[in-house]
């Protein structure tokens, strides 16, 4: 992103919040007869980016779907994906896919950057 002239931070930002989401589909999303996998979504929408990360596996629990996660204990080794794309991102939601699977969609206000890498003709 930073080569389209996106702020070097807010493309950081993007870039884990991203990672985090596909780590999670990796680790919870599970396989189906189908293969399993996960898909990843991206949308731009003027100053927004919109991304989504949709896997194959059980979803989430019915109490964590929508809740907007807690941060963890600095010790705990794992566990913090879900609240490092909360805080990294503008906007999240965590939900679950009609039939099977989780949703992470997350937004992020771009900022560019004064005199942008990429050029367009």
């Amino acid at each position: 992103m930073e080569t389209a002239g996106v702020d070097p931070d807010i493309s950081y930002d993007l870039s884990v919040a991203l990672t985090e989401a596909c780590a999670n589909a990796v680790e919870h999303g599970g396989r189906t007869a189908t293969g399993g996998g996960y898909r990843v979504t991206a949308y731009l929408d003027g100053e927004r980016c919109r991304i989504e990360v949709a896997d194959a596996g059980p979803g989430f629990p019915g109490d964590r779907a929508r809740s907007v996660p807690r941060a963890l204990p600095a010790d705990c080794e794992s566990g913090r994906g879900l609240y490092l794309i909360q805080e990294l991102a503008d906007h999240v939601e965590f939900d679950n896919a009609p039939g099977e699977g989780a949703v992470v969609s997350f937004d992020k206000i771009l900022k560019w950057k004064q005199e942008p890498t990429l050029l367009t003709a």
